[in-house]
Protein backbone atom coordinates (compact mmCIF):
# COMPACT_ATOMS: atom_id res chain seq x y z
CA UNK A 1 0.00 0.00 0.00
CA UNK A 2 1.22 3.52 -0.71
CA UNK A 3 1.05 4.56 2.92
CA UNK A 4 2.23 8.16 2.93
CA UNK A 5 0.47 8.91 -0.34
CA UNK A 6 -2.84 7.55 0.90
CA UNK A 7 -3.01 9.54 4.14
CA UNK A 8 -6.23 11.47 3.89
CA UNK A 9 -5.64 15.21 3.97
CA UNK A 10 -9.15 16.40 3.26
CA UNK A 11 -12.64 15.06 2.82
CA UNK A 12 -13.38 14.04 -0.75
CA UNK A 13 -16.73 13.21 -2.21
CA UNK A 14 -17.34 9.54 -2.92
CA UNK A 15 -16.36 8.55 -6.40
CA UNK A 16 -18.51 6.19 -8.38
CA UNK A 17 -17.02 4.40 -11.33
CA UNK A 18 -19.44 2.94 -13.78
CA UNK A 19 -18.02 -0.17 -15.37
CA UNK A 20 -18.84 -0.48 -19.04
CA UNK A 21 -20.30 -3.85 -19.82
CA UNK A 22 -19.03 -5.75 -22.80
CA UNK A 23 -22.54 -6.61 -23.86
CA UNK A 24 -25.63 -4.48 -23.70
CA UNK A 25 -27.21 -4.19 -20.28
CA UNK A 26 -26.53 -2.94 -16.77
CA UNK A 27 -23.18 -2.48 -15.02
CA UNK A 28 -21.04 -5.65 -15.10
CA UNK A 29 -21.12 -6.10 -11.34
CA UNK A 30 -24.92 -6.15 -11.43
CA UNK A 31 -25.17 -8.30 -14.54
CA UNK A 32 -23.23 -11.51 -13.83
CA UNK A 33 -24.88 -13.45 -16.63
CA UNK A 34 -23.55 -11.08 -19.27
CA UNK A 35 -20.53 -13.17 -20.17
CA UNK A 36 -20.75 -13.50 -23.95
CA UNK A 37 -20.06 -10.63 -26.30
CA UNK A 38 -22.92 -9.61 -28.53
CA UNK A 39 -22.68 -11.04 -32.04
CA UNK A 40 -20.67 -14.13 -31.07
CA UNK A 41 -23.02 -17.08 -31.39
CA UNK A 42 -20.68 -19.81 -30.14
CA UNK A 43 -19.67 -20.30 -26.52
CA UNK A 44 -16.84 -22.43 -25.16
CA UNK A 45 -18.52 -24.01 -22.15
CA UNK A 46 -15.38 -25.73 -20.88
CA UNK A 47 -11.73 -26.16 -21.72
CA UNK A 48 -9.94 -28.76 -19.64
CA UNK A 49 -6.87 -30.96 -19.62
CA UNK A 50 -7.55 -34.65 -20.10
CA UNK A 51 -4.42 -36.77 -20.13
CA UNK A 52 -2.05 -35.23 -22.65
CA UNK A 53 -4.80 -33.37 -24.47
CA UNK A 54 -6.98 -30.32 -24.10
CA UNK A 55 -10.72 -30.93 -24.55
CA UNK A 56 -13.05 -28.05 -25.41
CA UNK A 57 -16.83 -28.28 -25.29
CA UNK A 58 -18.70 -25.88 -27.58
CA UNK A 59 -22.32 -24.76 -27.53
CA UNK A 60 -24.17 -22.76 -30.13
CA UNK A 61 -27.79 -21.70 -30.37
CA UNK A 62 -27.42 -21.62 -34.13
CA UNK A 63 -24.72 -22.71 -36.51
CA UNK A 64 -22.97 -19.64 -37.95
CA UNK A 65 -22.63 -19.50 -41.72
CA UNK A 66 -19.29 -20.54 -43.18
CA UNK A 67 -17.59 -21.60 -46.38
CA UNK A 68 -16.90 -25.17 -45.29
CA UNK A 69 -19.21 -25.96 -42.36
CA UNK A 70 -16.33 -26.23 -39.88
CA UNK A 71 -15.34 -24.81 -36.51
CA UNK A 72 -11.65 -23.96 -36.07
CA UNK A 73 -9.92 -23.67 -32.70
CA UNK A 74 -7.28 -20.97 -32.45
CA UNK A 75 -4.70 -20.99 -29.67
CA UNK A 76 -3.61 -17.41 -29.00
CA UNK A 77 -0.98 -16.11 -26.65
CA UNK A 78 -2.43 -13.68 -24.13
CA UNK A 79 -1.07 -10.70 -26.08
CA UNK A 80 -2.79 -11.79 -29.29
CA UNK A 81 -6.35 -10.99 -30.26
CA UNK A 82 -8.55 -12.65 -32.83
CA UNK A 83 -7.57 -15.23 -35.42
CA UNK A 84 -3.81 -14.64 -35.26
CA UNK A 85 -2.54 -17.62 -33.25
CA UNK A 86 -2.22 -21.25 -34.26
CA UNK A 87 -5.07 -23.40 -35.50
CA UNK A 88 -4.90 -26.42 -33.19
CA UNK A 89 -8.11 -28.28 -34.09
CA UNK A 90 -11.15 -28.25 -36.34
CA UNK A 91 -14.45 -30.12 -36.46
CA UNK A 92 -17.78 -30.10 -38.21
CA UNK A 93 -19.85 -27.18 -36.96
CA UNK A 94 -22.85 -27.97 -34.79
CA UNK A 95 -24.89 -26.85 -31.80
CA UNK A 96 -22.93 -29.11 -29.45
CA UNK A 97 -19.36 -29.98 -30.39
CA UNK A 98 -16.40 -31.51 -28.58
CA UNK A 99 -12.87 -30.94 -29.86
CA UNK A 100 -9.49 -32.03 -28.56
CA UNK A 101 -5.90 -31.19 -29.35
CA UNK A 102 -2.47 -31.82 -27.77
CA UNK A 103 -1.52 -29.91 -24.62
CA UNK A 104 2.13 -29.97 -25.73
CA UNK A 105 3.17 -29.34 -22.15
CA UNK A 106 6.70 -27.99 -21.61
CA UNK A 107 7.40 -27.52 -25.30
CA UNK A 108 7.73 -24.40 -27.40
CA UNK A 109 4.12 -25.03 -28.48
CA UNK A 110 2.71 -25.47 -24.98
CA UNK A 111 -0.98 -24.63 -24.76
CA UNK A 112 -1.10 -24.52 -20.95
CA UNK A 113 -1.37 -20.75 -20.60
CA UNK A 114 -2.77 -19.83 -23.98
CA UNK A 115 -6.33 -18.74 -24.64
CA UNK A 116 -8.62 -20.41 -27.15
CA UNK A 117 -11.30 -19.14 -29.47
CA UNK A 118 -13.54 -20.52 -32.19
CA UNK A 119 -13.57 -19.23 -35.74
CA UNK A 120 -15.28 -20.04 -39.02
CA UNK A 121 -14.11 -19.45 -42.56
CA UNK A 122 -16.38 -16.95 -44.26
CA UNK A 123 -15.73 -15.54 -47.73
CA UNK A 124 -12.20 -16.85 -47.48
CA UNK A 125 -11.48 -15.05 -44.19
CA UNK A 126 -11.34 -16.41 -40.66
CA UNK A 127 -14.01 -14.83 -38.44
CA UNK A 128 -14.05 -15.15 -34.65
CA UNK A 129 -17.41 -16.49 -33.42
CA UNK A 130 -16.73 -17.08 -29.71
CA UNK A 131 -15.16 -15.37 -26.73
CA UNK A 132 -11.76 -16.53 -25.52
CA UNK A 133 -11.46 -19.32 -22.97
CA UNK A 134 -8.53 -20.60 -20.91
CA UNK A 135 -7.71 -24.01 -19.49
CA UNK A 136 -9.35 -24.12 -16.07
CA UNK A 137 -7.82 -27.25 -14.51
CA UNK A 138 -4.02 -26.88 -14.73
CA UNK A 139 -3.74 -28.94 -11.55
CA UNK A 140 -4.62 -32.02 -13.65
CA UNK A 141 -0.98 -32.36 -14.72
CA UNK A 142 0.63 -31.35 -11.41
CA UNK A 143 3.47 -33.61 -10.31
CA UNK A 144 2.92 -32.58 -6.69
CA UNK A 145 -0.13 -32.48 -4.46
CA UNK A 146 1.59 -31.40 -1.28
CA UNK A 147 -0.65 -31.40 1.78
CA UNK A 148 -1.48 -27.82 2.70
CA UNK A 149 -0.25 -26.51 6.04
CA UNK A 150 -3.58 -25.02 7.11
CA UNK A 151 -3.26 -24.60 10.87
CA UNK A 152 -5.15 -21.41 11.66
CA UNK A 153 -5.60 -17.78 10.64
CA UNK A 154 -3.10 -16.09 12.99
CA UNK A 155 -0.43 -14.51 10.79
CA UNK A 156 2.14 -11.75 10.56
CA UNK A 157 4.59 -10.00 8.23
CA UNK A 158 7.85 -11.04 9.93
CA UNK A 159 10.94 -9.03 10.70
CA UNK A 160 13.57 -11.16 8.96
CA UNK A 161 16.21 -10.03 11.46
CA UNK A 162 14.20 -11.69 14.24
CA UNK A 163 13.20 -14.96 12.59
CA UNK A 164 15.65 -17.19 14.44
CA UNK A 165 15.12 -15.92 17.99
CA UNK A 166 11.93 -17.82 18.75
CA UNK A 167 9.60 -14.81 18.89
CA UNK A 168 7.32 -16.00 16.11
CA UNK A 169 6.82 -19.28 17.92
CA UNK A 170 6.27 -17.43 21.19
CA UNK A 171 3.55 -15.38 19.50
CA UNK A 172 1.86 -18.56 18.29
CA UNK A 173 2.07 -17.48 14.65
CA UNK A 174 0.41 -19.94 12.26
CA UNK A 175 0.91 -18.10 8.96
CA UNK A 176 3.58 -15.90 7.43
CA UNK A 177 3.16 -13.43 4.58
CA UNK A 178 6.37 -12.51 2.79
CA UNK A 179 7.24 -10.46 -0.29
CA UNK A 180 9.14 -11.61 -3.37
CA UNK A 181 10.21 -9.29 -6.17
CA UNK A 182 10.08 -11.51 -9.25
CA UNK A 183 12.66 -9.32 -10.97
CA UNK A 184 15.21 -9.77 -8.19
CA UNK A 185 15.21 -13.55 -8.59
CA UNK A 186 16.00 -13.35 -12.33
CA UNK A 187 19.47 -13.65 -13.82
CA UNK A 188 21.25 -14.73 -16.98
CA UNK A 189 23.98 -17.26 -17.68
CA UNK A 190 26.72 -14.73 -16.88
CA UNK A 191 25.70 -14.35 -13.23
CA UNK A 192 27.87 -16.51 -10.93
CA UNK A 193 25.85 -19.30 -9.38
CA UNK A 194 22.85 -18.71 -11.65
CA UNK A 195 20.28 -21.50 -11.43
CA UNK A 196 19.23 -22.81 -14.89
CA UNK A 197 15.65 -23.83 -15.56
CA UNK A 198 14.64 -25.47 -18.82
CA UNK A 199 11.07 -24.72 -19.77
CA UNK A 200 9.02 -24.58 -22.96
CA UNK A 201 12.09 -25.20 -25.11
CA UNK A 202 14.29 -22.50 -23.56
CA UNK A 203 16.72 -22.17 -20.67
CA UNK A 204 15.98 -19.46 -18.12
CA UNK A 205 18.23 -18.40 -15.27
CA UNK A 206 17.55 -17.40 -11.70
CA UNK A 207 19.77 -15.62 -9.20
CA UNK A 208 21.32 -18.36 -7.09
CA UNK A 209 22.08 -16.12 -4.10
CA UNK A 210 18.57 -14.70 -3.93
CA UNK A 211 16.95 -18.09 -4.41
CA UNK A 212 19.14 -19.60 -1.70
CA UNK A 213 18.01 -16.89 0.73
CA UNK A 214 14.36 -17.55 -0.07
CA UNK A 215 14.93 -21.30 0.30
CA UNK A 216 16.43 -20.85 3.75
CA UNK A 217 13.78 -18.41 4.94
CA UNK A 218 10.83 -20.42 3.68
CA UNK A 219 12.22 -23.66 5.11
CA UNK A 220 12.66 -21.95 8.48
CA UNK A 221 9.03 -20.87 8.54
CA UNK A 222 7.94 -24.37 7.53
CA UNK A 223 10.10 -25.91 10.26
CA UNK A 224 8.40 -23.64 12.78
CA UNK A 225 5.06 -25.07 11.66
CA UNK A 226 4.00 -21.92 9.83
CA UNK A 227 2.18 -21.75 6.52
CA UNK A 228 3.79 -19.44 3.96
CA UNK A 229 2.15 -16.94 1.62
CA UNK A 230 4.34 -15.17 -0.95
CA UNK A 231 3.33 -11.84 -2.48
CA UNK A 232 4.73 -11.59 -6.01
CA UNK A 233 5.81 -8.02 -6.78
CA UNK A 234 7.30 -6.48 -9.92
CA UNK A 235 9.73 -3.82 -8.72
CA UNK A 236 11.17 -3.11 -12.14
CA UNK A 237 14.79 -2.54 -11.09
CA UNK A 238 16.56 -5.76 -12.11
CA UNK A 239 18.54 -5.55 -15.37
CA UNK A 240 17.60 -9.20 -15.96
CA UNK A 241 13.86 -8.58 -15.80
CA UNK A 242 13.21 -5.46 -17.82
CA UNK A 243 11.08 -7.57 -20.14
CA UNK A 244 8.66 -8.02 -17.22
CA UNK A 245 7.71 -4.33 -17.21
CA UNK A 246 4.59 -3.71 -19.26
CA UNK A 247 5.11 -1.21 -22.12
CA UNK A 248 2.44 1.02 -20.58
CA UNK A 249 4.44 1.08 -17.34
CA UNK A 250 7.85 1.95 -18.80
CA UNK A 251 9.12 5.26 -17.46
CA UNK A 252 7.03 5.17 -14.32
CA UNK A 253 8.43 5.83 -10.87
CA UNK A 254 6.66 3.70 -8.29
CA UNK A 255 7.23 0.59 -6.18
CA UNK A 256 5.26 -1.76 -8.42
CA UNK A 257 4.72 -2.14 -12.17
CA UNK A 258 2.18 -3.97 -14.28
CA UNK A 259 3.65 -7.22 -15.57
CA UNK A 260 4.37 -7.37 -19.27
CA UNK A 261 1.83 -9.56 -21.02
CA UNK A 262 1.98 -7.45 -24.18
CA UNK A 263 4.67 -9.36 -26.06
CA UNK A 264 6.31 -12.77 -26.33
CA UNK A 265 9.39 -11.93 -24.28
CA UNK A 266 7.56 -10.87 -21.12
CA UNK A 267 4.86 -13.51 -21.46
CA UNK A 268 7.26 -16.43 -21.89
CA UNK A 269 9.48 -15.18 -19.07
CA UNK A 270 6.46 -14.96 -16.77
CA UNK A 271 5.41 -18.52 -17.65
CA UNK A 272 8.87 -19.77 -16.72
CA UNK A 273 8.87 -17.84 -13.44
CA UNK A 274 5.50 -19.30 -12.47
CA UNK A 275 6.58 -22.85 -13.30
CA UNK A 276 9.93 -22.44 -11.54
CA UNK A 277 8.38 -21.09 -8.33
CA UNK A 278 5.53 -23.59 -8.33
CA UNK A 279 7.97 -26.48 -8.65
CA UNK A 280 10.68 -25.21 -6.30
CA UNK A 281 8.31 -24.33 -3.47
CA UNK A 282 5.95 -27.26 -3.88
CA UNK A 283 7.28 -28.82 -0.69
CA UNK A 284 8.71 -31.72 -2.68
CA UNK A 285 12.00 -30.19 -3.86
CA UNK A 286 13.64 -29.71 -0.45
CA UNK A 287 13.48 -25.93 -0.80
CA UNK A 288 10.43 -25.22 1.34
CA UNK A 289 6.70 -25.08 0.76
CA UNK A 290 4.58 -22.09 -0.25
CA UNK A 291 0.87 -22.82 -0.05
CA UNK A 292 -0.44 -19.41 -1.09
CA UNK A 293 0.62 -16.98 -3.81
CA UNK A 294 -0.67 -13.42 -4.11
CA UNK A 295 -0.28 -11.83 -7.55
CA UNK A 296 0.70 -8.22 -6.93
CA UNK A 297 -0.18 -5.93 -4.06
CA UNK A 298 -3.30 -3.76 -3.98
CA UNK A 299 -3.43 -3.81 -7.75
CA UNK A 300 -6.33 -1.36 -7.86
CA UNK A 301 -3.84 1.27 -6.59
CA UNK A 302 -2.64 1.88 -10.15
CA UNK A 303 -0.11 4.66 -9.56
CA UNK A 304 1.51 2.79 -6.68
CA UNK A 305 1.47 -0.98 -7.01
CA UNK A 306 0.34 -1.94 -10.53
CA UNK A 307 1.52 1.02 -12.53
CA UNK A 308 0.44 1.75 -16.08
CA UNK A 309 -0.03 5.10 -17.76
CA UNK A 310 -3.62 4.24 -18.68
CA UNK A 311 -6.56 5.42 -16.58
CA UNK A 312 -8.91 2.86 -18.16
CA UNK A 313 -10.26 0.44 -15.56
CA UNK A 314 -11.07 -2.15 -18.22
CA UNK A 315 -7.59 -2.04 -19.76
CA UNK A 316 -5.82 -2.24 -16.41
CA UNK A 317 -7.92 -5.17 -15.21
CA UNK A 318 -7.46 -6.91 -18.55
CA UNK A 319 -3.68 -6.67 -18.22
CA UNK A 320 -3.83 -7.95 -14.66
CA UNK A 321 -6.13 -10.86 -15.50
CA UNK A 322 -3.75 -12.05 -18.21
CA UNK A 323 -0.80 -12.07 -15.80
CA UNK A 324 -2.97 -13.72 -13.15
CA UNK A 325 -4.08 -16.47 -15.57
CA UNK A 326 -0.49 -17.27 -16.49
CA UNK A 327 0.72 -17.49 -12.91
CA UNK A 328 -2.37 -19.44 -11.84
CA UNK A 329 -1.95 -22.06 -14.56
CA UNK A 330 1.82 -22.33 -14.28
CA UNK A 331 1.98 -22.59 -10.47
CA UNK A 332 -0.93 -25.01 -10.16
CA UNK A 333 0.46 -27.16 -12.98
CA UNK A 334 3.32 -27.91 -10.57
CA UNK A 335 1.53 -27.99 -7.19
CA UNK A 336 -2.15 -28.83 -7.41
CA UNK A 337 -2.91 -27.66 -3.87
CA UNK A 338 -1.46 -24.17 -4.19
CA UNK A 339 -3.89 -21.26 -3.92
CA UNK A 340 -3.55 -18.14 -6.05
CA UNK A 341 -4.98 -14.82 -4.85
CA UNK A 342 -5.57 -11.38 -6.29
CA UNK A 343 -5.06 -8.29 -4.08
CA UNK A 344 -7.17 -5.18 -3.48
CA UNK A 345 -7.26 -2.48 -0.83
CA UNK A 346 -10.08 -1.18 1.39
CA UNK A 347 -11.13 1.79 -0.77
CA UNK A 348 -14.48 0.27 -1.69
CA UNK A 349 -16.38 3.31 -2.95
CA UNK A 350 -14.01 6.23 -2.30
CA UNK A 351 -10.52 7.06 -3.50
CA UNK A 352 -7.87 8.79 -1.41
CA UNK A 353 -5.68 8.79 -4.53
CA UNK A 354 -7.32 9.83 -7.82
CA UNK A 355 -4.79 7.70 -9.70
CA UNK A 356 -6.25 4.51 -8.25
CA UNK A 357 -9.38 2.50 -9.02
CA UNK A 358 -12.17 1.70 -6.61
CA UNK A 359 -11.72 -1.71 -5.00
CA UNK A 360 -15.32 -2.66 -5.71
CA UNK A 361 -15.15 -1.75 -9.38
CA UNK A 362 -11.84 -3.54 -9.81
CA UNK A 363 -13.12 -6.68 -8.10
CA UNK A 364 -16.28 -6.71 -10.21
CA UNK A 365 -14.36 -6.33 -13.46
CA UNK A 366 -11.80 -8.98 -12.47
CA UNK A 367 -14.58 -11.44 -11.68
CA UNK A 368 -16.34 -10.57 -14.93
CA UNK A 369 -13.30 -11.49 -17.02
CA UNK A 370 -12.68 -14.67 -15.06
CA UNK A 371 -16.27 -15.83 -15.57
CA UNK A 372 -16.28 -14.86 -19.23
CA UNK A 373 -13.03 -16.67 -20.02
CA UNK A 374 -13.36 -19.73 -17.77
CA UNK A 375 -14.05 -19.74 -14.04
CA UNK A 376 -11.17 -20.85 -11.83
CA UNK A 377 -10.63 -21.19 -8.09
CA UNK A 378 -8.98 -17.81 -7.47
CA UNK A 379 -8.82 -16.41 -3.96
CA UNK A 380 -9.39 -12.88 -2.69
CA UNK A 381 -6.66 -11.08 -0.76
CA UNK A 382 -8.12 -8.02 0.94
CA UNK A 383 -6.54 -5.31 3.13
CA UNK A 384 -9.22 -3.99 5.53
CA UNK A 385 -7.24 -1.13 7.06
CA UNK A 386 -8.85 1.64 9.04
CA UNK A 387 -9.53 4.92 7.31
CA UNK A 388 -7.45 6.99 7.62
CA UNK A 389 -4.75 4.35 7.79
CA UNK A 390 -3.47 5.80 11.04
CA UNK A 391 -6.90 5.89 12.70
CA UNK A 392 -6.24 3.99 15.95
CA UNK A 393 -9.76 2.73 16.66
CA UNK A 394 -10.64 -0.45 14.79
CA UNK A 395 -13.95 -0.73 16.66
CA UNK A 396 -15.08 2.90 16.29
CA UNK A 397 -14.36 4.43 12.90
CA UNK A 398 -15.49 7.80 11.53
CA UNK A 399 -19.16 7.59 10.48
CA UNK A 400 -18.37 9.43 7.27
CA UNK A 401 -16.12 6.55 6.14
CA UNK A 402 -17.63 3.42 7.69
CA UNK A 403 -21.23 2.45 6.92
CA UNK A 404 -23.07 -0.84 7.27
CA UNK A 405 -24.22 -1.07 3.66
CA UNK A 406 -22.59 -1.45 0.25
CA UNK A 407 -22.53 2.31 -0.30
CA UNK A 408 -19.83 2.53 2.38
CA UNK A 409 -16.74 4.47 1.29
CA UNK A 410 -14.46 1.91 2.95
CA UNK A 411 -14.68 -1.69 4.06
CA UNK A 412 -12.67 -2.11 7.27
CA UNK A 413 -12.80 -4.80 9.94
CA UNK A 414 -15.89 -3.10 11.36
CA UNK A 415 -18.00 -3.81 8.29
CA UNK A 416 -15.99 -6.68 6.77
CA UNK A 417 -19.24 -8.70 6.79
CA UNK A 418 -20.26 -6.65 3.74
CA UNK A 419 -17.35 -8.06 1.76
CA UNK A 420 -17.99 -11.60 2.96
CA UNK A 421 -21.64 -11.39 1.93
CA UNK A 422 -20.64 -9.82 -1.39
CA UNK A 423 -18.46 -12.84 -2.11
CA UNK A 424 -21.43 -15.14 -1.38
CA UNK A 425 -23.21 -13.92 -4.53
CA UNK A 426 -23.67 -16.70 -7.06
CA UNK A 427 -21.50 -15.09 -9.74
CA UNK A 428 -18.58 -14.84 -7.31
CA UNK A 429 -18.56 -18.51 -6.33
CA UNK A 430 -15.78 -20.85 -7.40
CA UNK A 431 -16.32 -23.62 -10.00
CA UNK A 432 -17.63 -25.95 -7.28
CA UNK A 433 -20.24 -23.42 -6.19
CA UNK A 434 -18.34 -22.58 -3.00
CA UNK A 435 -17.33 -19.26 -1.46
CA UNK A 436 -13.76 -18.48 -2.40
CA UNK A 437 -10.86 -18.41 0.02
CA UNK A 438 -10.59 -14.95 1.55
CA UNK A 439 -7.26 -13.86 3.01
CA UNK A 440 -6.98 -10.67 5.06
CA UNK A 441 -3.39 -10.60 3.94
CA UNK A 442 -2.42 -7.18 5.28
CA UNK A 443 -3.94 -5.41 8.28
CA UNK A 444 -2.28 -3.32 10.96
CA UNK A 445 -3.04 -0.84 13.73
CA UNK A 446 -0.89 2.03 14.93
CA UNK A 447 0.40 2.79 18.41
CA UNK A 448 1.22 6.38 17.45
CA UNK A 449 -1.72 7.63 19.52
CA UNK A 450 -1.28 5.27 22.45
CA UNK A 451 -0.58 1.62 23.08
CA UNK A 452 -4.03 0.86 24.48
CA UNK A 453 -5.78 1.62 21.20
CA UNK A 454 -3.38 -0.69 19.37
CA UNK A 455 -4.00 -3.47 21.88
CA UNK A 456 -7.78 -3.25 21.58
CA UNK A 457 -7.70 -2.83 17.80
CA UNK A 458 -5.58 -5.93 17.27
CA UNK A 459 -7.89 -7.95 19.52
CA UNK A 460 -10.98 -6.62 17.75
CA UNK A 461 -9.57 -7.27 14.27
CA UNK A 462 -8.37 -10.78 15.01
CA UNK A 463 -11.50 -11.86 16.87
CA UNK A 464 -13.74 -10.45 14.14
CA UNK A 465 -11.78 -12.39 11.52
CA UNK A 466 -11.87 -15.56 13.63
CA UNK A 467 -15.66 -15.29 13.86
CA UNK A 468 -16.01 -15.50 10.07
CA UNK A 469 -15.66 -19.06 8.66
CA UNK A 470 -14.86 -17.78 5.17
CA UNK A 471 -11.73 -15.93 6.33
CA UNK A 472 -8.62 -18.10 5.96
CA UNK A 473 -5.94 -15.64 7.11
CA UNK A 474 -5.45 -12.61 9.35
CA UNK A 475 -1.99 -11.25 8.55
CA UNK A 476 -0.90 -8.61 11.04
CA UNK A 477 1.25 -5.90 9.50
CA UNK A 478 3.96 -5.93 10.96
CA UNK A 479 6.32 -7.46 13.55
CA UNK A 480 8.54 -4.35 13.93
CA UNK A 481 7.85 -0.66 13.33
CA UNK A 482 9.17 0.91 10.14
CA UNK A 483 10.80 4.33 10.62
CA UNK A 484 9.55 5.67 7.29
CA UNK A 485 5.98 4.64 7.99
CA UNK A 486 6.16 6.23 11.43
CA UNK A 487 6.55 9.62 9.74
CA UNK A 488 2.91 9.14 8.71
CA UNK A 489 1.77 8.08 12.21
CA UNK A 490 1.97 4.40 11.23
CA UNK A 491 3.71 2.65 14.12
CA UNK A 492 2.16 -0.69 13.21
CA UNK A 493 4.62 -3.13 14.75
CA UNK A 494 4.51 -5.28 17.86
CA UNK A 495 8.05 -3.99 18.46
CA UNK A 496 9.28 -0.42 18.26
CA UNK A 497 12.26 0.53 16.10
CA UNK A 498 14.61 -0.11 19.03
CA UNK A 499 13.42 -3.70 19.36
CA UNK A 500 11.31 -3.16 22.48
CA UNK A 501 8.07 -5.08 22.82
CA UNK A 502 4.89 -3.05 22.91
CA UNK A 503 1.93 -4.08 25.09
CA UNK A 504 0.22 -5.27 21.89
CA UNK A 505 2.72 -8.13 21.74
CA UNK A 506 1.19 -9.84 24.75
CA UNK A 507 -2.37 -9.40 23.58
CA UNK A 508 -1.63 -10.86 20.13
CA UNK A 509 0.28 -13.70 21.77
CA UNK A 510 -2.79 -14.61 23.83
CA UNK A 511 -5.30 -14.50 20.99
CA UNK A 512 -6.26 -17.90 19.62
CA UNK A 513 -4.83 -19.69 22.67
CA UNK A 514 -6.03 -20.95 26.03
CA UNK A 515 -5.16 -17.49 27.41
CA UNK A 516 -7.52 -15.69 25.03
CA UNK A 517 -9.96 -14.78 27.83
CA UNK A 518 -7.37 -12.45 29.35
CA UNK A 519 -6.86 -10.73 26.00
CA UNK A 520 -10.61 -10.32 25.58
CA UNK A 521 -10.95 -8.86 29.07
CA UNK A 522 -8.17 -6.37 28.40
CA UNK A 523 -9.68 -5.31 25.07
CA UNK A 524 -13.18 -5.04 26.57
CA UNK A 525 -11.82 -2.77 29.30
CA UNK A 526 -10.22 -0.45 26.75
CA UNK A 527 -13.23 -0.42 24.42
CA UNK A 528 -15.81 -0.01 27.16
CA UNK A 529 -17.97 -2.91 26.04
CA UNK A 530 -17.73 -6.68 26.07
CA UNK A 531 -15.82 -7.48 22.89
CA UNK A 532 -17.55 -10.84 22.39
CA UNK A 533 -20.92 -9.12 22.48
CA UNK A 534 -19.77 -6.40 20.10
CA UNK A 535 -18.60 -8.95 17.56
CA UNK A 536 -21.30 -11.60 17.91
CA UNK A 537 -24.08 -9.00 17.64
CA UNK A 538 -22.22 -7.08 14.91
CA UNK A 539 -22.46 -3.83 16.87
CA UNK A 540 -20.82 -1.04 14.87
CA UNK A 541 -19.86 2.11 16.73
CA UNK A 542 -18.95 5.19 14.76
CA UNK A 543 -17.87 8.68 15.73
CA UNK A 544 -17.97 12.15 14.24
CA UNK A 545 -15.24 13.79 12.22
CA UNK A 546 -12.95 12.32 9.59
CA UNK A 547 -10.18 10.92 11.76
CA UNK A 548 -7.68 13.16 10.00
CA UNK A 549 -4.82 14.46 12.14
CA UNK A 550 -4.52 18.20 11.68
Amino acid sequence: MSRAGRIIAAIMAAVVIVVSAVCAGPVVGDNPDCVEAAGRPVSISSCVISGNDVVCQLKSSGIPSSDDGKFYVYADEVFQDGTVGNIVASAKAGTSVSLSFPLNYNTDQSNLSRKFLIAVKRNGQMVQVSDEHYITNPEAIAAYTSARQDRGIKGILPDVTRVSNGELQDLGIQQIVYNMDIGEICADASVPGAVPFDYNGRTYYFNGDMISKYDSTIRSFNNYGMQVTLVLLNGGKSPYAQDLIHPLAVGGDCPGYAINVADASGTEHLKAIGAFLGQRYSGAAGCGQVDNWIVGNEVNARTSWWHTNSTSLDLNVNIYVKAFRILYNEIKSKNANARIYNSIDQEWNRLSNPGSFLARGYLDQFNYYINREGNIDWGLSYHPYNSPLYDPYAWNGPAVWVKNNLSTPYITMQNIDLLINYMHQSHFLNPNGEVRSISLAEIGYTSSFGSEAQEASIAYGYLKAASLPDVDAFMLFRQTDDAHEMESHLALGLYDVNGNRKPAYEIYKSLGTANEAAAKARASEIIGMDIDQMISQNIIWTRGGTGVVQ
